[in-house]
């Protein structure tokens, strides 16, 4: 469980927004459950999640179009083989900044220290805003691994990540930028009927999808841009398409 690219989301993210992402498309049941087991850093890695998932036939249609209002921040200040303070630190100096614009803020605190550490030392923070309407927006950072690149400050870490969950807050939208593609791989695979959600401002990974998606499935989406008096913000993007009806063939048709 290593964090890699950017693009790349960590775990703490895909358990915060990707899964009630796909509780919307259907996806959903005691089975749907994603634990953390050990935190692996870069560049050993060493990290172990438990994944499980009940089977579906298909993926239903959504008309995910409203927003909502940031009602409150949660995140997770997490730290490997490292002081168990610095996980402190990145807490305050989020607080410190998030906390000017909303009262509802609670950051976790999770050090791991043992087996349950990884092989590399490391530390990083997962930060995830929560509308009136059940969307979820994210941010994350971690700290540079070990050997490569300056060394990160903490609080630096804290600030950054805090920032730049209220870009994603400017941004908008009913799903973040790092969940874009997956609402468009599942309206994509949905049943043959229309399915709509309101997006920020695509990101390039997004676009480069689209084009994956038109060549792998033959589908093109309709997109609007859309604009909101009432709220401040990026633009807003309307995407709508007609899914492909695709079904789980070893699922028993009753």
């Amino acid at each position: 469980m290593g964090p890699g690219s950017k693009l790349m989301k960590r775990v703490d993210t895909l358990k915060a927004t990707s899964i009630p992402l796909l509780k919307k498309f259907g996806v959903d049941g005691e089975g749907l459950e994603l634990k953390i087991i050990r935190r692996g850093m870069l560049p050993g890695g060493g990290g172990e999640v438990f994944f499980s998932c009940p089977v579906s036939k298909g993926l239903k249609p959504i008309q995910f179009t409203d927003p909502g209002k940031i009602k409150r921040i949660r995140g997770v200040a997490y730290s490997v083989r490292v002081s168990p303070q610095i996980g402190n630190r990145i807490t305050d100096s989020a607080r410190s900044i998030l906390n000017k614009f909303l009262p509802d803020v609670y950051i976790y605190t999770d050090h791991m220290k043992g087996v349950s550490s990884g092989k590399s030392p490391g530390f990083g923070l997962s930060l995830v805003a929560e509308t009136t309407a059940g969307c979820f927006l994210s941010a994350e950072l971690v700290s540079n691994p070990q050997g490569k690149g300056p060394a990160v400050l903490p609080e630096n870490l804290g600030r950054d990540c805090a920032k730049l969950l209220l870009e994603e807050i400017y941004r908008g939208g009913c799903v973040d930028s790092l969940n874009q593609s997956l609402a468009l791989l599942c309206m994509t695979l949905g049943q043959q009927d229309v399915s709509k959600v309101l997006l920020g401002p695509l990101s390039p990974y997004t676009i480069e999808f689209l084009r994956h998606l038109r060549s792998f499935f033959q589908i093109m989406f309709k997109m609007e841009t859309r604009s909101f008096d009432e709220q401040k913000g990026g633009e807003k993007v309307l995407m709508t398409c007609v899914g492909v009806g695709f079904s789980n063939l070893s699922k028993t048709v009753k």
